[in-house]
């Protein structure tokens, strides 16, 4: 069993920074992990955190972040993601994280998540959708 969901958890994951993570505006040759994909990976980790420590059947969705991008990692190097659950406060939960490749440190910041009833949330999600089709419907 594992430890049960407190602050000081951390959770670290090696992502490979294949060509779907990077960027080319410096060209081909120069391929980069991607912000939005860095971000993605944290988001990941920091939910994988979560689903193993948390009660089971819950989930967790992203409220906010704050990401650092200090360094360029190349197309076929690795990441390293460690994140660090820092605050509990009922269901909204904070970590800081780090990010590292094999050179030096390539991110940090903080990212805050809220722990939901997956079957809740899709309703409330489907009912926004219907609501959405109404007002669509009445505007054409």
């Amino acid at each position: 069993m594992s430890e049960p969901l407190q602050p000081g958890l951390t959770r670290t994951e090696r992502v490979s920074i294949d060509r779907d993570r990077t960027i080319s505006f410096l060209g081909d040759d120069c391929r980069v992990y991607s912000t939005p994909k860095l971000l993605y990976d944290i988001e990941i980790a920091s939910r994988n955190l979560l689903l193993a420590h948390g009660e089971p059947g819950r989930d967790s969705v992203g409220t906010r972040i704050e990401l650092d991008h200090l360094a360029a990692t190349l197309l076929g190097m690795w990441a390293e993601i460690t994140v660090k659950l820092t605050a509990i406060n009922g269901n909204a939960v904070t970590f800081e994280f780090s990010a590292r490749d094999a050179i030096e440190d390539i991110a940090r910041g903080r990212h805050n998540r809220f722990i939901v009833s997956p079957e809740k949330t899709v309703q409330r999600l489907r009912a926004k959708l219907a609501k959405a089709k109404e007002l669509e419907a009445a505007g054409s």
